[in-house]
């Protein structure tokens, strides 16, 4: 009979240890990825480049559903909101070349995104006035991520 209680508390144990563990990971799964929220909400260059996405997707419905623009739309609304997930992946680095590498990837795809305005605008898919402050604002992020990878460069050399 005492082997019987022992086999059960035993089981009993395991399953709780079981679930506790698991319990124990996903919390701290949780914690961690609250704490990169948290982060990337207190990050300015973050949140313009989150501004800009919506920008991004806006002009890319305006687009397809006013002036039934359907290839050069989409090539804006890949690259204009690529800026902030390689921003997102660039502040979960775990070194300072996959932040590098990542930031670089974001100031090549403002590049890109301010030649699809050019070539919308030449091509009067969007008006002038549209295009200047949709440039404007990923001119300002261009300027901020050449900014970050400069600075990034210069640590570098220092660190030599």
């Amino acid at each position: 009979m005492f082997f019987i209680y022992f086999y059960f508390f035993y089981l009993l144990h395991l399953f709780f240890s079981f679930y506790l563990l698991s319990f124990i990971s996903y919390l701290l799964s949780f914690i961690s990825y609250l704490f990169l929220f948290m982060m990337l909400e207190n990050n300015v260059t973050y949140q313009k480049a989150y501004a800009f996405a919506i920008r991004m997707v806006n002009a890319f419905k305006y687009l397809q559903l006013e002036k039934r623009e359907f290839t050069l739309s989409k090539q804006l609304l890949r690259c204009g909101t690529s800026i902030g997930a390689n921003i997102a992946e660039a502040n979960g680095a775990i070194s300072d070349a996959d932040f590098s590498a990542k930031m670089s990837i974001a100031y090549k795809e403002c590049l890109e995104t301010k030649y699809w305005l050019n070539l919308l605008k030449d091509t009067d898919f969007i008006d002038a006035k549209t295009h200047d402050s949709v440039y404007q604002d990923a001119d300002e992020l261009g300027k901020i991520l050449f900014t970050i990878l400069k600075k990034m460069r210069i640590d570098k050399n220092d660190k030599l």
